[in-house]
Formats: C-alpha cells, structure tokens, sequence
C-alpha cells in the first residue's frame, strides 16, 4: 500500500525528528518511522470501516423511522438501496479488515455524529438521490456512489481532519493518498469477491521494506559526508544559511543517488524537488534542482553513481 512517495515523506519527517532530539538513537528513531509508517494502515482500515459503519446507521435509521406514531408510506417501504449496496457488504464481510479492527482496536465509536453528518451530506447529494432513483442495481452502480462518496464528500470534510488530529499526529498528511489506496482497493472487489479476499499489504513487498529501512539508516551514517558534498557545492552561501528541511532533502537526494542502483537518478531528483516544492520554501524548490544538478554532475565523474538493470547502465541523466 504505501508508495515509495509516502515513504520517502515518512524518512524525511523521521529525520527531522531524529535531528532535533539529541541523544536519539538510531534504533529508537527507526522504530518511530516504522510506527508512524503503520499508523498510515491504521487509517486505511479504520477509512474502510467508516463506510460499513454509515451503512449500518442508514439500516438503523430506517428502522427507527418505522417506530415512529405515525409513520410515513416512506418510512414503512423504505429505499434500501443503499443499506444493501453489495459493494459496502462485501466490505463488512471481510475477514482481513475484521481481524485487523479487532487486532488494532480502531473504532468510530466515539464519533456518532460524525458518521451522521457524512451520511447526511451524502444522501443530500445530487449523486446519491440520482444513484437512489435509478433502477440500476449494478455492482458498478453501487461502487460508483462509493468512489464519489470517498472522493468528493470524506476528502473534503474538515470536520474529518479535525477528528483525525485528535487521535493521531501522523494522520492529517496520510488522508489524500490512503483514500487513493481505497479507491484502489474498492476497484479489485467484484460481485463474486469472497470474504478471504486480501486488502492492500502494508508494503508493496520486502524491496520496499528494504528501501525503506536503507534510506533512513544510509542518511544518518553518511550525513557528515554528504553535508561536506553539499556545502562544497554552494556557491557563496554558508550551510548553516540553509534551511535545515533543505538541507536535510539534499542529503536523502545524495544517498539514493549513490545507494540504491536500479532507482533512475533521474527518478530520485524529481521526487527531492517535488518534497522541497510541499515541505520548504517558495524558492526552495529551484535552489535545490541547481544543487542536486551540480552535484550528481561531479559525482558521476567521479564514478559514485553507478546504476544498474534495465534501462539503467549508462543514463544521462
């Protein structure tokens, strides 16, 4: 599930944290990036639930109104289109968000009234009375009202990022790309999807892993070194002048250039341009690309970088 995008911002962040508390070991702090890495699966299970969880209080309100004195042909002959929208069982239905609910103990318990303002707007929605009306019972309709539900209604609530940040610090930045993931996810569930299927894996597969335990341990051994490259390359600048964040996206920049062969350089500089553009200054952006130039320039002369597997021996970048 997690792309190697969300894993550099996760080491980037690590480090940041690493630095900034002296005496930190490098054990302790990796186990605050894997920490931080898992809670992202967290909200992707716990983002999954709240969408069982909104069909649930749709079956509930259904039949409250039922009880009512005197109710309505409505309330008597409900729409239950969406209480059984096949797509939304399927989800409930599945042993692996079960068992990792039950492991984790994530819950919406405490926000009733949450679930009912995201039902409200939803079913308030041009979409959802569409989707309601249309006699089309297709799983593709019911995925459809899903994806939209996900996409224009949860990603734009404030009131979720507000609830987010009250149970962890780590989740506002996740939202944007784990709904994606789910997105995704919904996509591979059909009509004959049985409750064993698999969700997404914490990590695509133990390459990731692997770079992603690399990237955070080579940036802090090779930091003295790379600082040493950085500040050799700035013309008429301190380094102490440069912003630490800056700083800091360099030397990763610098040890995915020299460490990790089949990753294009190329790849690697627009991924440290592209942070620098979300976790820096304005003008950071450029001043970084002119540096990372200059230097992956003379560390291929030097034959530091050294690229292997397809597409990859002598690139020229």
């Amino acid at each position: 599930m997690i792309s190697r995008r969300i894993i550099r911002i996760k080491v980037m962040q690590s480090l940041y944290a690493f630095h900034s508390s002296p005496g930190q070991s490098i054990t302790s702090a990796e186990k605050e990036l894997f920490f931080s890495i898992n809670k992202s699966y967290d909200l992707y299970h716990l983002l999954l639930l709240l969408l069982v969880e909104m069909q649930l209080y749709a079956l509930n309100k259904t039949e409250h109104n039922k009880q009512k004195q005197i109710p309505t042909e409505n309330d008597l002959k409900p729409n239950l289109k969406f209480v059984k929208n096949d797509l939304i069982q399927k989800v409930a239905e599945n042993e692996q968000l079960k068992k990792y609910i039950e492991k984790s103990k994530i819950t919406w318990v405490n926000y009733p009234e949450f679930i009912k303002k995201m039902y409200a707007e939803l079913s308030a929605s041009e979409e959802f009375i569409k989707y309601m009306a249309s006699s089309n019972y297709s799983f593709e309709a019911h995925h459809a009202i899903v994806e939209y539900f996900y996409i224009e209604i949860l990603a734009q609530s404030e009131d979720l990022y507000q609830i987010l940040e009250e149970q962890s610090i780590y989740w506002n930045d996740d939202v944007e790309f784990v709904i994606s993931m789910i997105i995704k996810t919904l996509k591979k569930f059909k009509h004959s999807t049985s409750p064993e299927k698999s969700l997404m894996p914490l990590f695509k597969d133990q390459e990731d892993l692997d770079f992603t335990k690399k990237l955070f341990r080579k940036t802090i051994l090779d930091s003295n070194e790379n600082r040493e490259i950085i500040k050799n390359h700035l013309r008429n600048w301190d380094l102490d002048r440069v912003a630490f964040i800056d700083v800091l996206i360099m030397e990763m920049a610098l040890c995915e250039f020299i460490n990790f062969p089949s990753i294009p350089t190329k790849v690697s500089l627009n991924e440290y341009i592209d942070l620098a553009r979300y976790y820096s200054t304005s003008k950071s952006r450029t001043f970084i690309n002119g540096i990372l130039d200059k230097i992956l320039k003379n560390l291929k002369e030097e034959g530091k970088v050294i690229k292997a597997g397809r597409g990859l021996i002598g690139e020229d970048e």
